[in-house]
This record gives structure tokens, sequence and C-alpha cells, in this order.
């Protein structure tokens, strides 16, 4: 018998479906007949129980007419969809003291299709190799003199895994400062007002740097071979697929550069903390499907719906639960951890000793709340006057219980 939305969840009050309710309806279903590995396994289970009573939580009273509420922990997992707003603004609030007073290029790297099958069966090594051939490509035309900069780039590099359509889509967001820090750090060099390097050029580069490093670690057995790609375990067949995706164009996408420090933020904040799936894109969970709402990039971004059977949405959706320690924020370059910090104070005197910046803010979840929502959270539901003080911590509840 077929579920609907309605069948096994627990009584709620709530209006709007969630990714959890999938996996309440249909996880158990897709395990009987799909693999599972432990972390994607993990992964559901977190958002299931995101923000429930087998979280523990807090007892809440307002301190004027003695209303009591629950608030219950969140899971924290980087793949639920509602645990990423207050992380992200925490993110975007720290990278306030790195901004420097010039534009930005937003940069996209993106990998073929053909290589998804060795991708998604060695998520790590592959991403890592991803990260490592775009900042050896940014790093050498930087340093190339026909480029006019002679220096060295800093950028922040983001990982996505997804296609609108929640097809393995492996690629890597960068942003970069318009400009290098020279060799012997005394000099700021500008970049181009209208572009860092020539695309079509820096995706050749990228493509050249990537298959050296993939067939890097095919020849010192770095790579896994599942069933799906046994016949690239040879030496004869894994160099043909190497041949096959070189003579392929590798895509490459540079988007306008941004005005000004606030507008990279803004932009940064669209892109660092996202999942392959927010709640609000799904539409209906019934009689075994799924629907959600998707842009079309090949129709100007046009919001369309899909359906998918369900066991193919959680197919799709575990496609992008990353591997344990798999970091997919990185920095390179003079922003990389290493003397970043004296690295930027002397770029920003660099370019202009006397530009200002957005300041950090120093704020309670309460606050930030506020700011973001327009809700004070901290002010009673009931009576509207009094506010919502911690009485008591309670503890998860047990797994097992009823």
């Amino acid at each position: 018998m077929k579920k609907t939305h309605n069948d096994c969840l627990e009584p709620k009050n709530k209006e709007k479906l969630e990714l959890a309710d999938i996996f309440r309806l249909y996880k158990d279903d897709y395990r009987r007949s799909h693999p599972v590995s432990y972390q994607q396994l993990k992964v559901m289970h977190h958002i299931q129980i995101c923000r429930s009573a087998k979280l523990g939580g807090h007892l809440e009273q307002c301190d004027q007419c003695g209303f009591e509420q629950i608030a219950y922990n969140s899971c924290r997992d980087r793949h639920c969809p509602k645990c990423q707003t207050l992380t992200k603004e925490k993110w975007l609030n720290d990278r306030k003291a790195e901004l420097l007073g010039c534009s930005y290029f937003h940069l996209v790297f993106t990998l073929p299709h053909d290589l998804n099958p060795i991708i998604l069966s060695n998520k790590k090594v592959t991403v890592n190799i991803l990260f490592a051939a775009v900042n050896q490509t940014l790093q050498a035309f930087a340093k190339d003199p026909q480029w006019r900069l002679e220096g060295r780039l800093g950028f922040i590099s983001v990982l996505h895994t997804w296609s609108q359509t929640l097809i393995d889509h492996f690629h890597l967001h960068c942003l970069i400062p318009a400009g290098a820090l020279s060799f012997t750090k005394d000099r700021w060099i500008a970049a181009n007002d209208d572009y860092l390097f020539k695309i079509t050029s820096l995706a050749k580069e990228f493509k050249k740097r990537y298959l050296k490093l993939l067939l890097d670690a095919y020849l010192k057995d770095k790579l896994v071979f599942t069933k799906k790609t046994a016949t690239l375990e040879s030496k004869k067949n894994f160099q043909q697929l190497i041949n096959s995706v070189s003579k392929n164009k590798w895509i490459a996408y540079a988007k306008r550069p941004f005005a000004g420090p606030q507008q990279v933020l803004d932009y940064l904040g669209r892109y660092t903390h996202r999942i392959a799936i927010s709640n609000n894109r799904i539409v209906s969970i019934d009689d075994g499907r799924v629907t959600f709402t998707y842009k079309d990039r090949q129709n100007d971004n046009e919001i369309k719906k899909m359906t998918l059977d369900a066991n193919e949405f959680i197919r799709r959706f575990l496609l992008h639960v990353l591997p344990k320690g798999l970091i997919k924020i990185r920095y390179f370059g003079f922003l990389a951890h290493t003397n970043k910090k004296k690295d930027i104070a002397l770029i920003r005197k660099l370019i202009d000793a006397d530009a200002t910046f957005p300041d950090k803010i120093n704020e309670s979840i309460s606050e930030m709340m506020l700011r973001l929502t327009g809700i004070d959270i901290s002010c009673c539901p009931k009576c509207k006057k009094g506010k919502m003080i911690r009485i008591r911590k309670l503890p998860k509840k047990d797994m097992n219980s009823s």
C-alpha cells in the first residue's frame, strides 16, 4: 500500500512539507531496495529528528504571564535544510574581517559528467583534486606576465555537487578579489575591470591539471572501483577515459564583477551553505511520489515542477551526502589561514588605507533572528509583553520510546 503525506507522521502543527517527511515515509522502503552507506543513513536520521524531542532541548517560561513552551535542539548536520541559516550568518559575519576594498570576480569550474561514476565512488579524493586543480590553475595564471598581475591571488572556493533537479553535477564556485599581492608584498596589482583571465584559456588549463592529478591518483592506487566502474580498473580502460574526456570542451564560467564589499557578502550568502534542496521547494508528497520546484537553466531560470518516485528522489538526494571530514569551503592564496590576518591588513592599506568595511556584529541568536526575520523569538507568543526565559534543560528522548 502506498503511503501519503498524512501516513506515519507524528501529529504536528506545521504547514510546510519537509525533507524529513519524505524520509519518515519512504526511507525504510528505500533501504530495502538500495544500498545505503553509514554516512548516508546518519544524515537521513539527523534530518528526521532535527528539532524534535529525540535531540532534547529546553523548557522556556514567560517572565510576565508564566506561559511555557518547549524549544528542541537542532541536529547541526551540514546536509540539513533547517540548520543552515544561523551557520551561514555566523560564517558571513566572520568574513567581514576579510573583505577588501576592490571589486570581486565569481568563477565557476565544472567537471564533465562522464567522470561522475569515478567521482561518486571516490568523492574525497576527486573533490580534493578539484580544489587543487583550480588553485593551481588560478595561481599559474596570476603568475603569468601575459595577464599583467604577476602576483599571488587569494580566493574562497565553495563546492556544490548538484543541479536544480538533484542530479550529480560537481562544480566549484570561486570568489576572487580583483587583483594580486606582489610576491615582494609591497604592491597590490589591480586586475582588469572587466575580466580576470580569459575564460577559455582557464578552462583548458583546468582540464589539463585536473586530468593529470586524477591519473596520478590512479597510478598511486588511491582510487577504488565499484561494480559500475570495474572496467575502468585496467590501465588501458582508465587511460581511454582520460583521453576521451580530454577531447571534450570543459566548462569554466565567469560572472560580472561585484561593485564592493557589501555586494560580495550578499552574494556569498547565496552559495556558501546551500544544500541540494531546501524545504520550501517541496510542493507535495503523495502516493509514493515527490513533487518539487526547480529553475530551468535552459529557459531563463523559469520555475518549473518535477515529480519523482520517492525512491528516486531519495537516491538523488543521497548522491550529495559528503564524506565525513571533507571540507566544502576552502581558502587559498593570501586568504588561506596561514598569515591571512597579516596579509589582509597589508592589502587593505595598499589598496586604500582610508577605506571602511562592514563591522563584525556581536549578537545573540535571538538578536540575529530579529535582524534576519523581524521576529523577536525571546518575546512571549501569548502575552506579547514578557520575555521567554530558559528554566530547565530537557534530556534527549530515548530513540526506542514511543
